[in-house]
């Protein structure tokens, strides 16, 4: 059981629960001053760490075909029958369920909310099939967890709100298309949409760069809209750093560490945001 337990943990790369439930519970943090209760922040967990399962499993069905095809993705697990499709079907299931029963036991809103985060987390493993701004769609998608921790707490949206999920959602999507790059050919031979087999991977990188510039000024709009003191602005410097330096990892000629950027640098900003806000509010 500990094993198949731990193949499913790496079919939905749970560990890339990284990247967006820290900025779920920075939108807890940010939303109210003061801890908000156990109760909220576990069923925040609890949303968070379902709708990540259920959009990674469904990620894998219905990229299974692709994938086999893709030499770089051709050992994952559906492709070389380490998982059967019923089980992935089931953790998608699962993960579903877990956020209904979070967003009910929230608020009126999680709970209204609910049929457009399914279909956003349904909807973007098809985007790559006729659109190149897949990536963007991603990370609206993803995006919504740092708005999910905000109207988990107070119930309504408010402009800060909307600058934070922008700042997270164009994050994403920058960091997406650093991450296409490594499939730039394949998706130009098997049509798959994406920005780095749409413009080329030189002007991707730029793409991806002005987009993380984006990202960074919708956190220091956040800061401004939320009334930040000098300990959340001091620590723009360093995710501005931290942006900076995942670009200067990947270059045209150069894609060997668009892993370490991919995974290393953006677990720093994410957690690091964490840290800054929590900072901020606590101080």
């Amino acid at each position: 059981m500990a094993a198949r337990l731990r193949t499913y943990l790496e079919l939905v790369r749970f560990e890339h629960t990284l990247f967006a439930l820290p900025f779920a519970y920075g939108g807890m943090l940010l939303a109210k001053p003061g801890w908000p209760g156990l109760q909220i922040f576990l069923w925040i967990t609890v949303a968070m760490v379902g709708a990540r399962t259920a959009a990674m499993a469904l990620n894998r069905l219905i990229d299974w075909r692709i994938d086999a095809r893709n030499p770089r993705t051709a050992q994952r697990h559906l492709p070389r029958g380490a998982v059967k499709p019923l089980e992935v079907i089931t953790l998608s299931v699962v993960g579903i369920l877990f956020l209904t029963l979070a967003a009910f036991n929230l608020n009126p809103l999680t709970a209204k909310l609910l049929p457009v985060a399914v279909f956003f987390l349904v909807g973007y493993s098809y985007t790559k099939r006729f659109t190149w701004l897949c990536h963007y769609w991603l990370g609206l998608t993803i995006g919504a967890a740092s708005a999910g921790g905000w109207i988990a707490v107070t119930g309504s949206f408010e402009p800060a709100t909307f600058a934070l999920w922008a700042g997270v959602a164009l994050w994403l999507a920058g960091f997406d298309i650093l991450y296409a790059t490594q499939d730039f050919q394949f998706d130009r031979e098997n049509r798959i949409y994406s920005i780095p087999a749409k413009f080329g991977i030189a002007q991707a990188l730029k793409i991806a760069r002005f987009t993380h510039l984006g990202t960074w000024l919708f956190f220091v709009l956040t800061g401004i809209l939320t009334g930040a003191g000098w300990v959340y602005f001091l620590g723009m410097l360093f995710v501005g750093a931290v942006l900076w330096y995942e670009h200067h990892l990947v270059q045209p000629d150069d894609l060997s560490k668009v892993d370490q950027a991919f995974f290393q640098a953006n677990v720093v900003v994410s957690i690091g945001m964490l840290v800054i806000i929590a900072l901020e509010t606590w101080l």
